[in-house]
């Protein structure tokens, strides 16, 4: 069995666990650089009998599916992957493994979203840089307390926003077009209308899943009626908010500043305008980036991979998890 782990930056997959421990005629090979387009990923994946996905940096389409003749297992990390076509490769014949929610890293993007409002909000990076070149204090910047946390969704990453806001001192308010006023209560939230919680948030924080229905939520309009001191902070998926009326926005003063983890295009191209704003700090979808995530996904994965060899498959979408989009 040939085995390609894909877009593993870090080779966190050979840090983690020692491979070696899968037979003797398991191989394995590390892609730590994104494949290119469709038809040189299929060029260079058809090899392999097992391809392992982290989380949704690759997608996964039915197109590039039918160019893998060789391919019998996809084991993506994580308990379900939106950018892959399960149905596509369960008529191929291809089975797909999935991890377990288990640890403390599903935290970590709400973790992530505080420390791009404290970046925003107080200079940091800004700061930081000034003083490498020898600078000494360039910038002013604001408090939280008593400021208002605007959650354009309240699932489970937003949910772990809301006591941090309230020990900042935060007012807490919540809209996503299922919410009601009673769950917003029960999680910690005031439930406000949708062009409220654009008008009302001094920062404010998008935890939507990415869909028909909220891509390009976050456009113009929403943009134009936020406050002209207010911060946007995205750790969701670069596509809810409209990319082009955001660069507008910093750009014109709409909105003071943003951050960001995700984007339409990733990795984010050099040449990219975000880039160059001064009003926004960028990471490299860092949200789920940490040690806790890869230390289960990949123990998980070697257990798949080790239970398919042996022709026993374990975690199986479409079997156990009959699903290919995430648990409410």
């Amino acid at each position: 069995m040939r085995i390609a782990f894909l877009d593993d930056y870090q080779h966190q997959s050979q840090k983690v666990l020692d491979w070696s421990k899968l037979p003797s005629s398991c191989t394995v090979h590390v892609f730590d650089k994104p494949l290119g387009d469709e038809h040189e990923a299929a060029e260079k994946l058809q090899p392999f009998e097992i391809v392992s996905l982290v989380r949704e940096r690759m997608p996964f389409r039915a197109s590039l599916i039918a160019k893998l003749p060789n391919l019998k297992l996809i084991a993506i990390t994580g308990m379900y992957n939106r950018t892959l076509d399960v149905a596509a490769a369960t008529e191929r014949g291809i089975l797909v493994s999935h991890t377990r929610l288990r640890g403390t890293y599903h935290r970590a993007t709400s973790e992530l979203a505080w420390g791009l409002i404290l970046a925003v909000a107080r200079h940091i990076p800004l700061e930081a840089q000034n003083m490498r070149s020898g600078g000494w204090q360039t910038s002013v910047g604001v408090t939280l307390a008593g400021r208002t946390l605007g959650l354009l969704g309240l699932g489970r990453q937003a949910r772990n926003m809301v006591p941090v806001a309230r020990a900042f001192g935060m007012d807490v308010i919540a809209w996503s077009e299922n919410l009601t006023p009673e769950a917003a209560h029960e999680a910690g939230a005031r439930w406000v209308s949708k062009d409220e919680l654009f008008k009302a948030s001094d920062v404010l924080s998008v935890h939507l899943v990415l869909g028909d229905r909220s891509r390009h939520l976050v456009g113009a309009r929403q943009l134009d009626l936020m406050k002209r001191t207010a911060i946007l902070i995205n750790t969701a998926r670069g596509p809810i908010v409209e990319e082009a009326a955001l660069i507008r926005a910093l750009k014109d003063g709409w909105i003071a500043g943003a951050g960001l983890d995700v984007f339409d295009q990733e990795p984010l191209p050099v040449s990219h305008p975000l880039r160059e704003l001064p009003n926004a700090v960028l990471s490299p979808h860092l949200g789920y980036n940490v040690e806790e995530f890869f230390q289960v996904a990949y123990e998980d994965t070697f257990e798949n991979i080790a239970a398919f060899v042996t022709g026993n498959p374990i975690r199986l979408l479409g079997a156990d998890r009959n699903f290919s989009s995430p648990p409410r």
